[in-house]
């Protein structure tokens, strides 16, 4: 509001949102411009795309033909379909979508963590009954877009900051870091490795806080030569566990951001001839039922990938619903599972 506008006065109501009409002729485009943009469609220049979204969020956007029933689907996308991960957080979303008789769908973004123009427009051609996104998330403009066409978003282990308003649900990554190192520490180990996950993700910087926080109430120096980068991929325990294992002072137990960096530690182990755990002690984090069967059997932090897909769908039919969410950010717990890949520390 300028200096020389006046306040509205009490009680007046907010003028109602536009039509597509109205909201082009404000931009100065056609009705089909304007619809485009709405719908997610790619053909449109970026300046015009940036005025209309301006338009709708300054004055919104009201629909003049009757509402299109969403499709009896929950469409799950992910970053990249790889591994254990994604099987087991769909279970958990069809656990829940069955009981409702709705059907999933499962999609990927071709390892982006930020769905492109295409895939949106796509997505909103469906018009699923709502949105699971894994790993990953629209960006705010894209999440606006969804809520204007009455999709429901629930974010699943957010790679970063799922925006304001947007439901999410994850893991206890903090408190499973500080159990995992606590765990090799009441073995007595002091020299503990970290192979962590990649910076942008907030499961991995709460993991490798936990790591810090625990070695810190037991008096043990954080050394950074101990502290490895990763990113969640097996070759991260394989060339990691190489360099630590050759340094002059080697760690006697090493914690694996994923369970999958653990494999890796257990191939590069055998390839220098380390016995696990005798030689040095590994602990994981995730619980992949397949690393169970590793040779020994993998301690690791247990992750409840299953109940976190369907606590995701939980509050998405919810929200399809039009009922409030009792929580917009939930965590769930963590919890160490001591196998025989890690012992005592042996000086």
């Amino acid at each position: 509001m300028t200096a020389t506008e006046e306040p509205p006065p009490p009680g007046a109501v907010p003028p109602m949102p536009l039509t597509l009409a109205q909201l082009a002729e404000l931009a100065g485009v056609s009705t089909a411009t304007v619809s485009k943009v709405v719908n997610g469609r790619a053909e449109v220049g970026s300046t015009t795309r940036a005025l209309v979204e301006r338009l709708i969020e300054e004055h919104g956007y009201r629909r003049q033909r009757r509402r299109i029933k969403p499709a009896s689907i929950i469409e799950v996308v992910f970053h990249e379909l790889a591994g254990e991960y994604p099987i087991e957080i769909v279970k958990g979303v069809q656990r829940i979508a069955w009981a409702h008789q709705l059907s999933v769908v499962v999609s990927e973004l071709g390892n982006r963590h930020t769905p492109d123009l295409a895939w949106m427009g796509d997505l909103l051609t469906r018009r699923p009954a709502g949105l699971i996104t894994v790993f990953s998330g629209p960006t705010e403009s894209q999440s606006a877009r969804l809520a204007a066409q009455e999709i429901p978003l629930v974010v699943v282990d957010p790679a970063g900051n799922p925006g304001p308003g947007v439901p999410s649900v994850a893991a206890t990554n903090w408190s499973g870091g500080l159990e995992a190192t606590r765990h090799l520490l009441e073995l007595g180990h002091r020299r503990i490795a970290m192979i962590t996950g990649p910076t942008f993700a907030l499961s991995s910087r709460a993991r490798l806080d936990g790591y810090r926080a625990a070695l810190d109430a037991a008096g043990v120096p954080v050394e950074p030569e101990l502290i490895r980068q990763g990113a969640f991929q097996i070759e991260d325990g394989v060339t990691h566990t190489h360099q630590l294992m050759r340094s002059s002072r080697p760690p006697s137990a090493i914690f694996a951001a994923n369970d999958g960096q653990a494999i890796g530690v257990y191939h590069a182990a055998h390839e220098l001839g380390l016995r696990i755990p005798e030689d040095l002690s590994v602990i994981g984090f995730d619980d992949m039922p397949v690393w169970r069967w590793a040779q020994p059997p993998l301690t690791t932090i247990h992750q409840p990938l299953r109940d976190m897909g369907a606590t995701a769908a939980d509050m998405l039919i919810s929200l399809a619903k039009g009922e409030p969410l009792q929580h917009r950010r939930v965590e769930l717990a963590t919890e160490l599972v001591i196998r025989q890949s890690t012992a005592p520390f042996r000086p």
